[in-house]
């Protein structure tokens, strides 16, 4: 079982306002998009930090959240927290994705899942060859990605000293993030 991990906490000062709280011009909110896009996974989490309670107020009852503390500190923070808190549970591997990927949707996050799996499994999705998100973690995997997850970094230490599994989906998204309006 593969659990579905939403990274929503930070503040976005680039982009001008947490991004779990974005909207495209035509009102779709980049949460519920990021939440729907993980469907393929047997649950979704969401990782809340800055404005956590406006954004989980837009969250169906059926999606988990988690609370970073120390959202502030990066992504690094969120991807701990999320881990952490999978620890006691039983799935075997987390789909770790971002909530600012507009257009990686639930066909790259099947594709992803179709590829690889197991509890040792390290993939990630790439477009056009090049490395991106999401990325597929094995539970035999979360603790030195926790112990390597600093600043804005998240997981990238980790997956650069170990051998990742590229699944290419350059054909269904572009995997580009959004960091500005």
């Amino acid at each position: 079982m593969t659990v579905g991990l939403l990274l929503a906490a930070g503040a976005g000062e680039r982009f001008g306002g947490p991004k779990a709280l974005a909207r495209d011009a035509d009102g779709t909110s980049w949460l519920l998009r990021s939440v729907q896009a993980l469907r393929p996974c047997a649950e979704v989490v969401v990782v809340l930090g800055a404005e956590a309670e406006r954004a989980a107020a837009l969250l169906p009852m059926s999606v988990s959240r988690i609370r970073a503390d120390d959202w502030a500190e990066g992504m690094g923070a969120s991807l701990r927290a999320g881990l952490q808190a999978l620890g006691p549970t039983d799935h075997e591997a987390a789909l770790v994705s971002l909530v600012d990927l507009p257009d990686v949707d639930a066909a790259v996050v099947a594709r992803l899942l179709g590829a690889v799996t197991g509890p040792d499994v390290l993939a990630r999705a790439a477009y056009d060859g090049v490395p991106g998100h999401p990325v597929l973690l094995g539970r035999d995997h979360w603790a030195g990605v926790v112990a390597s997850a600093t600043g804005d970094r998240g997981a990238r230490d980790y997956l650069a000293a170990h051998e990742v599994a590229l699944v290419e989906c350059g054909d269904l998204a572009s995997g580009a993030d959004v960091d500005e309006r």
